[in-house]
C-alpha cells in the first residue's frame, strides 16, 4: 500500500472525531479532541457565534489525512533519494 501512513492517520482522526461526538459531555474527551484536532486550535477565532461540529469534524479528518500524506511523501522521498 503506498499511502500506507495517509489511511493510518485519516482513521486516527475520524476515530477521534467519533469519539469526541459519542462522549463530548465527559471533560476527558473534550480536552483529548481539543489536544489533538489542529483545526479546533483556530476554529473559534473565525467563528463569533456558535461552533458547528460537523464542518470541525470534517476538518480534523482532513487535517490528519494531510498529516500522513505529507509523511508519506516525505518517506517515499527518502526511499527514492537512497537508491
Amino acid at each position: 500500500m503506498k499511502y500506507k501512513i495517509t489511511a493510518i492517520c485519516t482513521i486516527i482522526g475520524a476515530a477521534l472525531c467519533l469519539v469526541h461526538y459519542i462522549g463530548h459531555e465527559y471533560d476527558p474527551v473534550y480536552l483529548l479532541f481539543y489536544a489533538l484536532s489542529v483545526p479546533a486550535w483556530f476554529y473559534p477565532i473565525f467563528t463569533y457565534t456558535d461552533v458547528n461540529p460537523l464542518l470541525l469534524y470534517v476538518l480534523t479528518t482532513l487535517s490528519w489525512a494531510a498529516i500522513g500524506y505529507v509523511i508519506d511523501r516525505f518517506s517515499i522521498y527518502r526511499q527514492v533519494r537512497h537508491r
